[in-house]
């Protein structure tokens, strides 16, 4: 086993793929994380798009706006044996939970109900136990975090300590916790007059789902203004204040019992010995069946879910939970991809309308940061140099703590699309992570999903591998691997020098970064590279030799110039 991971790792190291330097270079805090759907990714195994008797096709692109699409393990470890992440200069891969979601579907846009709702996003978690069937088995999944870690990327998942999914009709009539008039194939059907606001009320005789020692619902009385009390669009609330010993729900006992070996292939092989009674509250078992999935694989990093919604001592408690997991997991795998790596489990979070502020409480709770949802999303190249500044000031005055900034991910599609050129600057420059939501390297078009009531769907299309931006790809891919092979530009701090030039520096490393470089204009480097040194533009991969203390070079590409002296 250990040879076989050697041998991988030498080959990718030959095919100029892993960088032999790459573990030690990797720092959190100047990573650079590709936030990918799944389910929307890429389609490598199409025999598995439809599991559990759910519909994935109603007809229309709007209908099928929240349907599941496809996209699966094969087809996300097909792209990285492609070198798709490598050529990003990612470094983080941050995938949506993979936990076996609901099987039915909700109320597209609440009570308006016009498309189906399926937990595709991973979201609507059903069994934390299991994968979902649609997104492949345990042991595809395993070979591509193994994959992932040959090539010096970290994986990242979603962690969710707020809410279960809805109860859905499906759901509903497979497990046996509610009456309904339907049949198996009519809950499957997406029914317009339904509504999961009726089906909720007076609990229709619920038989084994989540009870009140459980979850708080909606039609409970309790404080709107209090965020550890209230329900999240109106999903069943987690008591994660609760210290009393609970039964795990009847349901999946059935479940599980009903399944017997019949799903081995998709059962989390660490999860195994938790799915019994234990004295534990809620959320001991939550934790314990998420804390499984990195003791199995060596899940990274969590990014957990509204934050604020949740008791910081129910944090605490994962981030416990999963640093010994990690540990567990190191341990055992000696020798293998990511087993000698020795930074600790990383956990960010949103906190909603989080910028860059430091968080000392969250902090504490083992939180590095929050996901920032101010950095500006216009690639502004003129006034950007002083919010990096902003950015590596806080980088520096908190050395455990650093902003996390995107310019779109599942629920924002702020950036200007049209100008992803300049935005892909801007973010791919800044100090700490940065965050690429897939296709906004490609130019990933919204779907016809806009066009319905809840339009967020549409920020959700299937990545566009036949139809992609390449001078935009070629940007991102051309930054991306300047800022992995220059850890200055993302960690180090910096000196603004005017508007449109700053330096990044450390003891040993600096960088000049000029952005709207006139191509007759020279560079003044005075006080930073003395004269005769021979300097490249990384950029172009130009090279001149400063004389007078400047350096011209005879063109920029992109509106961008970054400047190191050769060594």
């Amino acid at each position: 086993m250990k040879n076989k991971y050697l041998f991988l790792v030498l080959i990718l190291c030959g095919l100029g793929i892993l960088p032999a330097s790459s573990a030690s270079q990797f720092d959190w805090a100047g990573s650079t994380v590709y936030f990918v759907i799944t389910d929307r990714f890429c389609n490598g195994d199409s025999t598995n798009d439809v599991n559990y008797g759910r519909k994935v096709d109603y007809g229309t692109e709007r209908l099928n706006a929240a349907t599941f699409h496809g996209g699966d393990f094969k087809g996300m470890l097909q792209k990285a044996k492609e070198g798709y992440f490598t050529d990003l200069g990612v470094n983080v891969v941050w995938m949506t939970d993979v936990y076996e979601q609901i099987h039915g579907w909700m109320s597209g846009s609440g009570s308006i109900n016009d498309f189906p709702h399926y937990g595709y996003h991973g979201y609507y978690p059903l069994d934390y136990t299991q994968i979902d069937k649609n997104y492949g088995t345990i042991e595809e999944f395993r070979e591509l975090v193994d994959t992932l870690h040959a090539q010096g990327i970290r994986v990242m998942l979603g962690a969710n300590l707020n809410d279960p999914g809805y109860p859905t009709l499906l759901d509903a009539v497979q497990l046996g916790f509610a009456e309904t008039v339907y049949d198996e194939s009519q809950a499957a059907e997406h029914i317009r007059d339904w509504s999961y606001d009726k089906f909720y009320e007076g609990r229709l005789n619920w038989n084994g789902w989540y009870d009140r020692d459980w979850i708080r619902m909606p039609d409970e009385d309790w404080d709107e203004s209090n965020p550890l009390e209230a329900t999240l669009y109106g999903m069943p609330d987690f008591k994660d204040e609760s210290d009393s010993a609970v039964k795990i729900p009847n349901f999946l006992k059935r479940k599980w019992e009903k399944e017997g070996t019949s799903n081995d292939a998709w059962v989390n092989p660490s999860a195994r010995d938790l799915r019994k009674d234990r004295k534990w509250s809620p959320i001991q078992y939550i934790t314990a069946w998420i804390a499984s999935w990195v003791e199995e694989f060596g899940i990274d990093g969590f990014r957990c879910d509204i934050v604020e919604n949740v008791h910081l001592n129910r944090w605490q408690e994962l981030n416990r939970a999963c640093n010994e997991a990690l540990n567990k997991w190191r341990a055992k795998h000696k020798g293998e991809p990511g087993s000698d790596w020795t930074d600790r489990f990383y956990m960010t979070g949103d906190f909603e309308n989080a910028s860059i502020d430091y968080k000392p409480d969250y902090a504490e709770a083992g939180f590095s940061s929050m996901v920032n949802f101010f950095f500006p999303k216009h690639g502004d190249l003129d006034g950007i140099v002083y919010t990096w500044q902003a950015y590596s000031d806080s980088l520096q005055n908190h050395p455990n703590w650093h902003p996390f900034s995107y310019l779109n991910n599942s629920y924002h599609r702020d950036a200007d699309m049209e100008n992803m050129i300049d935005c892909g600057t801007t973010l791919l420059l800044s100090p700490g992570v940065a965050q690429v939501f897939y296709g906004d390297e490609t130019g990933r078009d919204l779907s016809e999903a806009r066009f319905n009531v809840d339009s967020d769907q549409a920020f959700r299309s299937d990545m566009n591998w036949k139809n992609i931006n390449h001078e935009q790809l070629e940007h991102f891919q051309k930054l991306g691997r300047i800022r992995q092979e220059n850890p200055v530009i993302a960690i180090g701090k910096q000196k603004t020098i005017d508007t449109h030039t700053c330096l990044r520096y450390d003891d040993n490393n600096k960088v000049l970064i000029r952005v709207l470089p006139r191509n007759d204009q020279a560079i003044s480097v005075d006080g930073i590279f003395t004269d005769g040194t021979k300097v490249t533009e990384l950029y172009s991969g130009l090279s001149t030799i400063v004389s007078n203390g400047k350096v011209q070079f005879p063109q920029f590409e992109n509106k961008i110039a970054i400047i190191k002296e050769i060594k």
